[in-house]
């Protein structure tokens, strides 16, 4: 991908506001061998002992009601696109494991934030994290949030020597969509208004 085009999704990102414009996150991007070596290295640590704890930030605790549901048939959805049979584990399994590799992106930022800033910190980390996808898509960059990574915190720590004063939050894998692959015809439902706001006028 051109540095220029890279710098331009940054760019625009960087404009997501935050509490009293703090703007407490940072990005580690990796391109070309940087990125084989974090690939392979987080590959084998995930082999070797699986996700961990502990993480940086809590991940939910379960899955109840509406969002059990939109969950499951958000993996239906994507299994489906990809040919995998509900009751295949093997390819399910394989499939989650991709994860790890990133789905094979040429790029991937490791996207931090600062632990001074708790909650509130992570919130508009979150918001910057929104603004660097919607960027992304509007440059033609296909781009892949992955909270999966906040089970590898610590390697993710080490591997990119960063500091304890900053958290882990998550990675994203992004580059040139490949077409034709069939997980690019995969598209998430969304919720109506009426599930998710309530208008008040009096």
């Amino acid at each position: 991908m051109p540095s220029e085009v890279m710098e331009r999704m940054f760019t625009l990102a960087q404009l997501a506001p935050s509490w009293c414009n703090t703007q407490p996150w940072h990005v580690i991007v990796t391109s070309g061998d940087a990125t084989t070596r974090f690939r392979e290295g987080l590959v084998a640590h995930i082999r070797a002992i699986g996700p961990s704890r502990p993480v940086d930030f809590d991940t939910p605790r379960d899955y109840t009601g509406v969002y059990r549901e939109r969950r499951r048939e958000s993996g239906r959805q994507l299994y489906d696109a990809l040919g995998i049979a509900y009751g295949d584990r093997e390819a399910r399994a394989a499939q989650v494991f991709r994860n790890w590799e990133s789905f094979g992106a040429p790029h991937i930022a490791i996207v931090t934030t600062a632990a001074e800033q708790g909650t509130y910190g992570a919130v508009d980390t979150g918001v910057y994290t929104g603004c660097l996808l919607l960027a992304a898509q509007s440059l033609g960059i296909a781009a892949v949030p992955q909270g999966a990574f906040a089970y590898a915190a610590g390697f993710i720590r080490e591997h990119f020597e960063i500091p304890a004063d900053q958290k882990v939050l998550l990675g994203i894998g992004f580059g040139y969509a490949a077409a034709e692959h069939p997980v690019n015809a995969y598209r998430t439902n969304r919720a109506s208004l009426d599930e998710s706001i309530r208008f008040v006028e009096e």
